[in-house]
């Protein structure tokens, strides 16, 4: 179909241009961005060693180390990653952050804070969310969930499949996670007159005590259908390696033997159980300056849950 003439993009492609030039100058006229101070880069650096490098994942930005990005575990061994960015004014202007997580919380930020304040205020907040994340969890393992195979922690809402093309599109609230959740129905009219009609007659019954699935089942007083493959997804996703976070090694002759192997190490940890390619695992310990290396085995610990590790230092 042809986009009207009123919708040409010539005249903003030329605005656009326009804006460019005028920016171009404009930075000109303004000179260089300013520059951080040495101290600003020494005070950073010893923030980091507080909170411990292998705990970042990246430092980007103009400067190098403006946008840093730390891997922080909660207490189920749920992996997040907080980004803080560092204003020019830090630390007199608090940093900011961002993290796949429902709603922020508000960071507490002084003169006298440090990162690691970011951080433990961070994993405070993630204890807050721990409810509602065994409630999405729930609804994934138990519940036929259809509009994301592999939901981020900062959804809320769910897409369940019911069967007859009739679906129910929940909210979940994470401040109150076992509260009644919001809902839309779609699908046939004559279908979901039934279940609608349930849902505004029981919706009183709800039972925040009882399990989610229990009680979306008995207000609808429908029998919710299961998934149709728990396992083989469960399995799939625990295949992922803790640290290339990539199922399978890609094919080169220089990784011998390991050329395309899937995870082959395993944390100990029943809370952790982070799977792990070897190569990957070895070559983190060597990055660390804790690992200790005993004849042909190097010990460190879990880059999630901190648990001892080992692991030969080259195949023979």
């Amino acid at each position: 179909m042809e986009l009207p003439a009123t919708l040409s993009r010539s005249p903003a492609t030329s605005q656009a241009r326009a804006g460019e030039e005028a920016y171009t100058d404009a930075q000109a006229e303004a000179g260089p961005p300013p520059r951080r101070s040495a101290a600003f880069y020494s005070s950073v650096f010893a923030q980091i060693e507080e909170i411990g490098w292998e705990r970042v994942v990246s430092a980007t930005g103009d400067d190098g180390v403006s946008c840093l990005t730390f891997r922080v575990v909660d207490e189920k061994g749920r992996i997040h990653l907080l980004e803080i960015t560092l204003p020019m004014g830090y630390p007199a202007s608090p940093p900011s952050i961002a993290a796949e997580v429902p709603y922020l919380p508000k960071i507490q930020w002084s003169k006298s804070s440090r990162l690691k304040d970011v951080i433990c205020q961070f994993q405070e907040h993630l204890k807050m969310l721990q409810e509602f994340w065994s409630t999405m969890d729930e609804i994934d393992k138990v519940l036929w969930v259809v509009d994301a195979t592999k939901p981020t922690y900062a959804m809320s809402h769910r897409l369940l499949a019911l069967g007859d093309n009739c679906y129910i599109l929940l909210h979940v609230d994470p401040r109150k996670p076992s509260s009644l959740p919001e809902c839309r129905f779609l699908g046939p009219d004559g279908k979901l007159v039934r279940l609608i009609m349930n849902w505004r007659k029981n919706r009183k019954r709800w039972d925040t005590k009882k399990k989610f699935h229990e009680n979306l089942a008995g207000v609808l007083d429908f029998a919710l259908p299961a998934p149709p493959s728990v396992s083989s997804v469960k399995d799939d996703e625990q295949a992922e390696c803790g640290i290339c976070y990539a199922k399978h090694l890609p094919v080169d002759d220089e990784l011998g033997a390991h050329s395309g192997c899937a995870t082959d190490y395993t944390c100990e940890n029943p809370s952790c159980s982070r799977a792990f390619h070897s190569v990957c695992l070895r070559d983190w310990l060597r990055s660390i300056t804790t690992t200790r290396q005993s004849f042909d085995v190097l010990f460190g610990n879990c880059p999630y849950c901190s648990d001892p590790v080992a692991v030969k230092v080259a195949d023979r």
